[in-house]
């Protein structure tokens, strides 16, 4: 049976989009990777806004930080931050001991119902709340 819903977390984007000598193996690695997700993309309205910060820090300009936002937005569904959202990263935060903003992130794959989660920030092959397994794509 294949995942219906897979969620992916910024920084997958984010190497797919900078290309630097530091990142260029996860550069390749990352655009090879969203190349190849045939399942529903879930992303949240928190890694829509992160994207876009990391990609000001890098000084790109807001026309193609927009650009690249939209093009997320467009081949993805959306999820929005609710309260309920909060609410549940608060829990996966004590409970798994992960940053907030990790897990607000978990928590957002969580209420879309994603049986993965594609990132490179958290522990690779963890499974969350017994529903979602945590998948680092960047692995060689």
């Amino acid at each position: 049976m294949s995942v219906k819903h897979v969620f992916v977390d910024t920084n997958i984007f984010v190497y797919a989009k900078l290309q630097t000598p530091e990142t260029l193996d996860k550069h390749q690695r990352a655009g090879q990777f969203l190349g190849t997700v045939s399942d529903l993309v879930i992303v949240s309205a928190q890694v829509l806004s992160e994207f876009s910060s990391v990609l000001r820090k890098h000084r790109i300009d807001d026309t193609t930080i927009w650009e690249a936002v939209r093009a997320i937005a467009q081949s993805s569904t959306v999820m929005p931050l609710t309260w309920t959202t909060v609410e549940r990263a608060w829990q996966v935060k004590q409970r798994y001991r992960l940053a907030y903003w990790d897990s607000l992130i978990v928590s957002s794959a969580l209420e879309a119902e994603c049986a993965v989660l594609y990132s490179e920030d958290l522990q690779h092959q963890q499974i969350i709340e017994g529903a979602l397994r945590i998948i680092n794509p960047l692995l060689q």
